[in-house]
């Protein structure tokens, strides 16, 4: 029964996953273009097949949704763009800040009680800036105290950063509450005072000028400085970080400390220098979106440029093409772009990893 057993050919699994080679750039914008190709080929299909309209005319309605309103969608990709460039410090010393929409939010609370308490006391300019500082140090606050958890404790960062999402929401609500307004806005009325100046009568411009050099910035920051270099060996392995000196509890506090302070200043942006207004809803989710931008972004900020500009426009295209056709509404627009974003993400496991039939035992003696 032994020889037999032994004699028997070994199962060998049907498909055969091996870490890839790092490919050359050209290969790899090659497959994610491919990506992309499939991933609009199948919308379309759907579009033709469920939706019972013309593709072209839908994609041309995307278009037209977002340029024909220019400013105020570059202004959300560059929302967007600020909160992804936060968080990215944190996931490449592999500390999973899961709280960006909470620190951003707690950024605009702060900067909404700053407008209500001191508008109107004080010059606006000086309000601002009060604004400003409280806004950041806020921010930073709560991007603090998980990082000190997890320095001194080894905590749970993904559920803790999670966790004071929810009470930053619950913060807000407490202010709804203390104002007496309506239950889901604190609006103009209140915040009429201490604004953000408009730059040539729009109030987007400083907001994307501000993301534009915060990514510059952000760039060589991780990849020229010294604190980005110790970043990325406690990513690597807080071990070796030791053992070559770097303090590690130092490095992630600091870290969490600039992740919070930059979502911080979004909120303040957000709220002074745009919206006028704060709600439970007003970081809209970006927090969260912005852990796909960075991701798939690699961590480079001037590729999360585009990769913000992508989001933004699925978004706000697929909305408008949902007013245009009566069998598109907003579920189906939301269908388009995860098919879309699919896509590109799966396109990232082939790019670090091929897939190969596995050989018979015939095969590999041969």
């Amino acid at each position: 029964m032994n020889s037999e057993a032994v004699k028997k050919p070994a199962k060998t699994p049907l498909l055969v996953v091996s870490k890839r080679d790092a490919l050359p750039l050209g290969k790899r914008i090659l497959i994610r273009a491919a990506a992309l190709v499939s991933a609009i080929v199948i919308c379309a299909l759907i579009i033709l097949i469920v939706g019972k309209a013309n593709p072209f005319l839908v994609f041309a309605a995307m278009f037209r949704g977002f340029f024909i309103n220019i400013l105020p969608s570059v202004y959300s990709v560059s929302i967007l763009l600020g909160i992804s460039l936060a968080v990215t410090p944190a996931f490449r010393m592999k500390f999973w800040n899961i709280g960006a929409e909470g620190q951003a939010l707690v950024g605009a609370l702060t900067t909404a009680i700053i407008m209500i308490v001191l508008g109107g006391k004080l010059p606006d300019p000086v309000v601002t800036v009060i604004m400003l500082v409280g806004a950041v140090a806020a921010g930073m606050l709560w991007g603090v105290i998980p990082a000190v958890f997890k320095a001194q404790w080894r905590t749970n960062e993904t559920l803790f950063t999670l966790m004071m999402n929810y009470i930053a929401i619950e913060g807000v609500n407490l202010l709804l509450e203390i104002c007496g307004g309506p239950s889901h806005v604190v609006g103009r009325s209140l915040l009429a005072n201490g604004r953000l100046p408009s730059l040539f009568n729009e109030p987007y411009i400083i907001p994307i000028a501000v993301a534009l050099i915060l990514a510059v910035v952000m760039f060589f920051y991780l990849r020229q400085s010294k604190q980005g270099y110790e970043i990325s060996v406690v990513g690597e392995s807080e071990n070796t970080a030791k053992y070559i000196g770097i303090n590690v509890k130092k490095v992630i506090i600091r870290t969490m400390a600039i992740s919070g302070a930059i979502c911080g200043l979004i909120g303040f942006l957000i709220v002074g220098g745009v919206d006028y207004g704060i709600t439970t809803t007003t970081i809209g989710g970006r927090g969260f979106t912005a852990i796909m931008v960075s991701w798939l972004s690699k961590f480079n900020p001037f590729i999360m440029i585009l990769t913000s500009f992508m989001i933004v426009f699925l978004e706000k295209g697929a909305n408008s093409a949902a007013s245009k056709f009566s069998l598109i509404d907003a579920n189906f627009s939301n269908v388009l772009i995860g098919i879309i974003l699919f896509f590109l993400i799966g396109c990232e496991f082939f790019l670090e990893y091929r897939v190969q039939l596995g050989k018979t035992s015939k095969e590999v003696q041969k």
